[in-house]
């Protein structure tokens, strides 16, 4: 299906939180499949699979092919998606430029002989970075460093056109190309159902929810962008795999747009203070100079993107669990996601207001 009025798919998909709200176990008969296409795919003289740990909104297995380790993802949802192929593409565009990513091995999206989609990637045997960072074990200085100076080398990959990529156009010329003509309408879509259902979900007030409204509105000039980069779209220390000092893979691409610069830095605002941003900032700056009017967009891309994870954290009872949650530290729980998560949407809010430094994060 295309991704033309999906401003986010967790939230925005038509089944809306699947595999979020509820995780979604295999069956026996599933795996079957996946090892009999597997085997069809890659023809290999021996195959093992068991299954994955991951967290995500796919199902996942690790397989042993020819002595060789994969990490295989599976999108099974009602929608029938295929945008696991349009992932590999973006996955290879970003390693060709060096940027440190997992090998794509395979891809099949076309149900053909199994009712789901499944991606095959190397196998890499490190943990993400906040299994690092949860431990108290993460060198912050050295590790956010680095994710800014590699977020300014993926800006490198400029596509035509603005959000997500269109698959269509990919088929037919290999060339990523998002599906907007514009970054506005990208970027708006949706925008009045994501505050509708927080404020019907009393995660919002009536008044925060127009004031929110009218004040990204009042900063609509901040979007007229001429050209798009690549955007990660789901930055986060457990999207990056390494150890304490070092990276070894951005991984999960598979929200990816073409969008404006200060996108992926003001994902890691959603999660880290003026600290770990400031880092993050100084590696990309070694790179490439920030763009104008940084901070405001900063600001208004930081408020965007905690407005989508409010949506989803509400509508998969994020709020309701425990510190078992990879997005609840040790010792806080649920609450504590929902205050920090009011705490952000108020600092963006007031940060594009005054367009203040990155210190009140």
């Amino acid at each position: 299906m295309s991704r033309r009025d999906i401003h986010y798919w967790k939230c925005d998909r038509p089944a809306a939180f699947y595999g979020t709200r509820t995780r979604i176990s295999p069956t026996a008969e599933m795996e079957q499949q996946l090892l009999d296409s597997l085997v069809q795919h890659f023809r290999p003289r021996s195959l093992q699979l068991s299954l994955g740990c991951g967290q995500g909104n796919h199902l996942t297995w690790n397989a042993e092919l020819d002595g060789k380790p994969l990490f295989i993802r599976v999108e099974n949802g009602p929608e029938k998606d295929d945008y696991l192929e349009m992932e590999s593409a973006v996955l290879k565009a970003v390693g060709d430029i060096g940027v440190p990513v997992p090998e794509v091995h395979g891809c099949d999206v076309s149900r053909t002989h199994v009712p789901f989609a499944w991606q095959a990637l190397e196998r890499l045997n490190h943990q993400d970075l906040n299994h690092w960072y949860k431990q108290g074990a993460l060198d912050s200085h050295q590790v956010f460093f680095e994710i800014g100076r590699n977020i300014a080398r993926w800006q490198s990959i400029t596509p035509p056109g603005f959000g997500p990529f269109d698959l269509d156009a990919y088929r037919s010329t290999g060339e990523l190309r998002g599906l907007h003509g514009d970054y506005a309408s990208w970027f708006m879509l949706r925008l009045d159902q994501h505050l509708q259902f927080l404020t019907e979900s009393t995660f919002l007030s009536a008044s925060q929810h127009k004031r929110i409204a009218r004040t990204i509105r009042e900063h609509e000039n901040l979007l007229q962008l001429e050209q798009g980069c690549l955007v990660h779209k789901d930055l986060a220390l457990w999207n990056v795999l390494g150890e304490p000092n070092r990276i070894a893979a951005f991984i999960d691409f598979d929200d990816a747009i073409s969008g404006d610069p200060l996108d992926d830095l003001s994902l890691l605002a959603c999660f880290h203070d003026c600290a770990f941003i400031d880092r993050a900032v100084a590696g990309y700056t070694s790179v490439r100079p920030l763009p104008v009017q940084y901070r405001r967009r900063m600001w208004l891309h930081l408020l965007r993107n905690m407005i989508v994870k409010a949506v989803i954290r509400v509508g998969s009872g994020y709020f309701g669990r425990d510190g078992g949650l990879f997005l609840i530290g040790p010792g806080d729980n649920g609450q504590s996601l929902r205050q920090q998560t009011e705490h952000r949407i108020e600092t963006a809010l007031k940060g594009l207001q005054t367009n203040s430094e990155f210190s009140t994060l």
